[in-house]
């Protein structure tokens, strides 16, 4: 079938994935005002403009942790439960109306303990607007606890052990985020021991502010079966082809490594590169409004700067799909879903363009 021409109303209509999307990075501007208003925070502005520019949205920043100051913001809010639940819901609702089937929302449980919450309570607030959000709106969602580079080991053992107590209670994977230069993946190789020897999934941040090394320990370190950003990958092409070989996805956000100056320009990115070397590959957000972004955004800015035509967005995106940490059964029968939709949409056949798993219907 023919390519149909790339626009954003096309991108928008296609089921996708959001691999790579942090909740206190993707709350709405108004969610922010209100939840300052009720909760008697004091906020560096008080319109939505003021407060797009005190958190830098969408601009460039000086670095990765510049980029990270706007956090201190957004979590000023996210310290009730009740805030919790309610922006998980808003991105549910959010990731529907972008097109998004499957979301992955991350976080670090200990940054919304100020006024006294329970780790537990904090998930479990999480875990009920991502619930609510799902009835409503039909979109399968998981979430990852995240572990900070940047905080000490021991740290990240405990929300190791709070991402097994929730193991099949909603938490589908653990994560190291943060500071990534000078913050070694191997120092929390504890943390991702028990995380694998529980069979949880992990992904870790790498190769983002730092090299290629920074990917080697996440992987022969801590064991990750995906990459977050994984930039600097193309550094090294021995380890590149080692996580080519094994099949291990990278959560690719573009504006975000943009913004975060982990490339200079958008043409400089290499997922060119790693698209036509077969890597596996998962179109994200990184943080909707930091970065100001969507998943279909990000999809559009990929077609546009590196030439994708249509066939190759829908490999992209049977890829998300595959690099999603839902169980075998439940990942094939959402392929064999969202294959259907793709290929009435146009370009070559879904069953054409990638390997391992069988997406069509025997005939």
């Amino acid at each position: 079938m023919i390519n149909p021409t790339i626009t954003r109303d096309l991108i928008l209509a296609m089921p996708k994935t959001d691999l790579h999307c942090h909740l206190d990075g993707s709350l709405r501007l108004t969610t922010i005002l209100d939840l300052a208003k009720e909760q008697g925070v004091t906020l560096p502005a008080h319109d939505e403009e003021g407060l797009a520019r005190a958190i830098h949205m969408g601009e460039i920043c000086e670095d990765l942790v510049d980029y990270l100051k706007a956090f201190g913001i957004t979590l000023s809010v996210l310290q009730e439960d009740w805030a919790l639940e309610r922006v998980a819901y808003e991105l549910i609702a959010d990731a529907h109306a972008d097109g998004v089937r499957y979301l992955e929302i991350r976080y670090c449980p200990v940054l919304h303990l100020d006024k006294g919450m329970r780790d537990t309570q904090v998930v479990e607030a999480v875990l009920s607007g991502m619930e609510r959000g799902q009835r409503e709106f039909g979109v399968d969602s998981g979430l990852i606890i995240c572990g900070l580079r940047n905080i000490d080991p021991p740290t990240s053992l405990r929300l190791a052990r709070l991402a097994v107590s929730f193991k099949d209670r909603g938490v589908v994977g653990f994560d190291l985020a943060g500071a990534e230069l000078d913050h070694p993946a191997k120092d929390h190789v504890e943390a991702f021991y028990l995380i694998r020897n529980n069979n949880i999934a992990c992904t870790l941040h790498a190769g983002e502010a730092a090299g290629a090394q920074s990917i080697h320990e996440a992987i022969h370190y801590c064991g990750a079966h995906r990459i977050g950003h994984g930039v600097r990958l193309v550094e090294d092409g021995s380890l590149l082809n080692y996580v080519n070989d094994r099949r291990i996805p990278i959560e690719i956000c573009l504006k975000s490594n943009l913004q975060t100056r982990a490339v200079n320009e958008i043409s400089q990115h290499p997922l060119r590169l790693y698209y036509d070397a077969g890597l596996r590959l998962a179109i994200s957000t990184d943080n909707r409004l930091i970065t100001d972004t969507t998943v279909t955004d990000e999809y559009l800015l990929a077609a546009t700067t590196f030439g994708f035509d249509f066939t190759a967005l829908k490999r992209l995106t049977v890829q998300g799909f595959k690099s999603a940490f839902l169980p075998y059964r439940k990942k094939k029968a959402i392929l064999r879903e969202i294959t259907d939709i793709l290929d009435e949409m146009g370009g070559a056949p879904v069953a054409q363009l990638d390997e391992q798993f069988q997406t069509r219907r025997p005939s």
